[in-house]
């Protein structure tokens, strides 16, 4: 038998063997956790900043503090795992959990609502769907919840506590709250509706039930918040109100809005006459839609007049010259779309000739050579790289674009419409944006249309190839249409005002004009220019003694 000296000198000396195991373990931990946070943190973040990629950058940082914590404590754990006296001691592990479930959680927590919600912020800056413009404010403002109270659970389970009790707890709760909050849970799914339907995106202007203007900020999980124009302040309207209500968005299907105006004229008026005024007038104003040539020559024959009755009026004479060469700009990308139209409709007639008896390689390198053509005349190039062994082709804008190019053109159109002096600073960044995104979007579609032609004869795409062209040019005319013939004034006697003897008095003209983006100036664009528009009738039907 074993002395209790004997058995003491043993436990002394397998408690030495410990710690000196446990010291070891930690020093090798700490050398490997070294050596990985240099090669990890230091070398990519080196990499990330030289190709300048903000995601990977911006991960790095976020993971730096909470990836370490974890790995020590990760560390520990094993360590203290070697110990054989610590069995014992369970707790002590519980705790090293359960701090790594706490970083964790937030950790992932900072993912979601940092990179991920940032990175889907950026693609939602690139795409024309209008639900990622929703969904990024909302998983910002209900992913953290989620994240912390999940988190929250799991803390307190890996600590031992029993949460049969709490889950229970948490159901009656949550039965109680069903009724108590039904409201905020009424705004809160009528969100994800108006996220799932988006019948706007921000930054529309909308007219709400009472009539009032206002402009789209954000949606948030109970409310959305408006920018009332006329009052200049938000309005902050329950989710399931908005969703209930019956809203006309002026930014839908374009920024374009129709204006009415009712104008009296006298009984003995020749209606025709006047009509022919008050359509001289709209088209006279550069901010108003219409036929461009009869635009020129009425703002000719306007501001010939008013420049000898206003002469000194620096604003008005430069008002006439940016609205010159504007619609002179505008013509001249009207002028290019039809061209293109053109090309492309000749395009689509070639491939469904081809398209008969199937495309061979020869009748595919054929369709792509027309396509460049096209591809020319908007102003971008082809780019071969190799990627994954193989020889691709994409587009991208061309470094010696033509002056007559179709992208060169809007650009210089939107930069002659920034000089429109009764624009704001902001204004010159919404058309810019606006203009910029719908180019970037012109890209890629052509891109896609070009990988469409030259793997045409390797899928199914080579039947379908006429609609995909079709579909391209489609898409081209919606988003960079400048004006339509239904978009000219209209002009015509709306009704007779009759007398007690039946006579008539007068006759009232409906006046329907489009607007040039309702958005500008602070969306005050549209009453600035029916004001104007009305104020500078009057005046000339007085002139000519129609007005009553």
């Amino acid at each position: 038998m074993l002395t209790l000296l004997q058995i003491s000198n043993f436990l002394l000396i397998d408690s030495f063997f410990s710690i000196n195991d446990f010291m070891e373990g930690l020093l090798i931990w700490i050398v490997l956790a070294f050596f990985v946070y240099v090669l990890l943190f230091s070398g990519l973040r080196s990499l990330f900043r030289r190709s300048n990629n903000e995601i990977g950058t911006l991960t790095l940082n976020i993971l730096q503090t909470p990836l370490l914590i974890i790995f020590i404590l990760i560390g520990l754990k094993i360590v203290f795992a070697s110990l054989e006296w610590l069995e014992s001691l369970p707790i002590i592990d519980r705790i090293l959990t359960a701090g790594i479930v706490a970083v964790s959680t937030y950790l992932i927590n900072q993912l979601f609502t940092e990179v991920i919600a940032y990175s889907l912020g950026q693609y939602a800056e690139k795409t024309e769907a209008d639900w990622d413009d929703v969904l990024v404010p909302l998983i910002k403002n209900t992913l953290p919840i989620l994240i912390y109270l999940i988190g929250g659970f799991l803390f307190l389970q890996t600590l031992g506590i029993d949460l049969s009790g709490l889950w229970v707890a948490f159901g009656g709760i949550t039965f109680v709250l069903g009724f108590a909050l039904k409201d905020i849970l009424s705004n809160f799914f009528s969100g994800l509706i108006l996220l799932v339907d988006t019948p706007f995106q921000f930054g529309d202007v909308v007219s709400l039930k009472d009539g009032s203007v206002a402009v789209i900020k954000s949606i948030g999980i109970r409310l959305t918040t408006l920018y009332l124009i006329e009052s200049h302040c938000d309005l902050l309207v329950p989710n399931a109100d908005l969703q209930s209500q019956n809203l006309i968005n002026f930014s839908r299907p374009n920024s374009n809005y129709y204006y009415t105006i009712m104008v009296p004229i006298g009984a003995d008026s020749d209606p025709s006459q006047a009509i022919k005024v008050i359509e001289e007038v709209i088209l006279s104003h550069p901010d108003t839609l219409g036929e461009m040539n009869k635009k020129l020559v009425a703002i000719e024959n306007f501001y010939r007049v008013t420049d000898q009755l206003l002469e000194g009026e620096n604003n008005l004479l430069s008002k006439k010259e940016a609205g010159r060469q504007r619609l002179i700009a505008e013509e001249k990308v009207k002028v290019k779309l039809e061209e293109i139209k053109k090309a492309i409709t000749e395009l689509v007639s070639k491939i469904k000739f081809m398209e008969m008896e199937g495309l061979d390689s020869g009748e595919v390198r054929e369709i792509q050579g027309y396509y460049l053509d096209i591809v020319r005349m908007v102003g971008l190039e082809t780019v071969s790289e190799k990627q994954k062994g193989q020889r691709s082709l994409y587009l991208k804008e061309s470094q010696n674009m033509d002056e007559d190019a179709l992208i060169s053109l809007v650009r210089n159109w939107y930069r002659n419409w920034q000089n429109d002096p009764d624009l704001i600073d902001a204004d010159n960044e919404i058309l810019e944006n606006e203009w910029e995104r719908k180019i970037g979007f012109l890209i890629k579609r052509m891109n896609k249309l070009l990988q469409q032609i030259v793997n045409a004869n390797r899928g199914l795409s080579e039947t379908k190839l006429d609609d995909y062209t079709k579909e391209l040019w489609k898409w081209i005319e919606e988003r960079f249409q400048t004006y339509a013939l239904w978009q000219s004034p209209k002009i015509w006697v709306q009704e007779l005002k009759l007398a007690t003897n039946a006579s008539v008095t007068h006759i009232n003209l409906a006046v329907k004009f489009f607007v040039d983006n309702v958005k500008l100036e602070q969306c005050q664009r549209g009453n600035r220019i029916r004001s104007e528009v009305h104020g500078e009738i009057v005046r000339r039907l007085r002139q000519a003694y129609f007005y009553r």
